[in-house]
């Protein structure tokens, strides 16, 4: 009975339109009411939800992707990634530019709305324009965007790390999700190039060297970024937030004083766009300290991981049966809370059944990434559709196989553990 009342409170909160921020504060308030907690605690819980250091990852990463994805840097990754596919002479090359090009962003920006909002703008009216569909064309950039929720450096791996009381460090999971990222790329490009054979699309074009080593000398610039991120991190010469000050630094410079294609005037709002995102972001992670907290007096993990065992005593089947919740969740709920709410609950569950924490996380992000790619919440979903001007109604109707092969990537990460622990147990993270 105890749990329902939280549950009860911040699921009705969601019914009539509260924002979930604020629904996650009242479901806590009467939690506590409900257990008799002075409602100070609460309040200690709220406050020192943000007084964690590691959350300074986030601003200096958003402020960095803002700058990187709005001053050129997407135009040139494209053209960047034109150059690489057209000497391939691919069928459909365009599409593979597509997905290559969001690789690349998905790298300096970590997020998958300004990869889908960049990258769209630039490759959907270019496809259309080569005689690719433009549902087509928008499904490929709102699947190939999920990358960036698992790439360093996601925004969600940082939200992920600070979920699990910082038992996991921000660097273990960016180098955790490299290859799933890079593995959900090939899948997607696959795909690509069967629609590409099927429905005969064009070929990539060749770019004339003088032109190609101009491409790709302005690309490097921004491509830096990730030297920066990657190697200064793993070389130990600054942690995770340095490397996002850094990295703010760099794409100021770079965008400013080297593409200059960003008016100075348009910087304050730019800054002002990256605050309220920051502000959002924050007031999410201080409520949610709180709901987590009460959950944890009502051994809500316990209940759980009880329930579960009731349920299978298989590894294998409580995984299957997590990652339906999590999709389910996924369609109805925005990522950050998602994963501020489930992780306290489903982590020890994981660690019952002997799933490595880090594992789990990358399971959990691609899980819900999915689900931003769905409706009736996908985010991702309706900065694509409104980017490539199409209605929601075309896009769901073809976006049938991408999610299948989401799927299919999620299930290899999910039951091969070693596609996400290989790469930071050889870097001995």
């Amino acid at each position: 009975m105890d749990l329902l009342i939280p549950l009860g409170a911040m699921f009705a909160c969601f019914a009539i339109g509260v924002p979930i921020a604020y629904s996650l504060g009242l479901a806590a308030l009467a939690g506590a009411m409900w257990i008799n907690i002075p409602l100070e605690a609460v309040m200690l819980q709220i406050s020192s939800g943000v007084g964690k250091f590691a959350l300074l990852t986030i601003p200096f990463f958003v402020l960095a992707g803002a700058i990187m994805a709005e001053g050129g840097m997407a135009r040139r990754l494209v053209a960047l990634a034109n150059v690489i596919v057209g000497y391939t002479g691919l069928r459909g090359g365009l599409s593979v530019v597509n997905v290559l090009a969001t690789t690349f962003l998905s790298g300096i920006s970590g997020s998958a709305v300004a990869d889908t909002s960049a990258i769209g703008s630039v490759m959907i009216p270019q496809m259309e324009e080569n005689g690719y569909p433009r549902v087509f064309a928008t499904n490929v950039t709102i699947s190939a965007s999920v990358q960036a929720l698992l790439v360093p450096p996601s925004h969600n791996a940082v939200i992920y790390s600070v979920a699990t009381g910082g038992l996991i460090s921000v660097i273990s999971l960016f180098m955790a999700g490299v290859v799933p990222g890079m593995l959900l790329a090939l899948a997607i490009i696959l795909l690509c190039l069967g629609y590409a054979y099927r429905d005969r699309h064009p070929r990539g074009v060749a770019v004339p060297l003088r032109d190609a080593a101009r491409i790709t000398f302005e690309a490097v610039w921004g491509l830096i970024t990730l030297v920066i991120i990657l190697g200064g991190i793993l070389g130990g010469i600054f942690t995770a937030i340095e490397a996002g000050a850094v990295a703010c630094v760099w794409a100021f410079f770079v965008t400013m004083f080297i593409y200059r294609d960003y008016r100075w005037s348009d910087l304050p709002e730019l800054v002002h766009r990256t605050l309220r995102t920051v502000a959002m972001v924050m007031t999410l992670i201080a409520f949610a300290g709180a709901v987590g907290y009460i959950m944890a007096l009502m051994q809500m993990p316990t209940r759980v991981t009880a329930f579960f065992l009731t349920l299978s005593h298989d590894k294998y089947v409580i995984l299957m049966l997590v990652n339906v919740m999590l999709l389910v969740l996924g369609c109805f709920m925005d990522m950050a809370p998602s994963i501020l709410i489930t992780t306290p609950i489903l982590l020890p569950v994981m660690a019952n059944f002997g799933v490595n924490p880090v594992h789990f996380g990358i399971v959990m992000m691609l899980n819900l990434g999915i689900g931003l790619c769905h409706p009736p919440v996908g985010s991702i979903l309706f900065v694509g559709c409104a980017v490539g001007k199409v209605s929601m109604e075309e896009v769901v109707k073809a976006i049938w196989p991408f999610y299948l092969v989401m799927f299919g990537v999620l299930m290899l990460v999910t039951y091969i553990p070693a596609i996400s622990l290989w790469l930071p147990r050889l870097l001995g993270l």
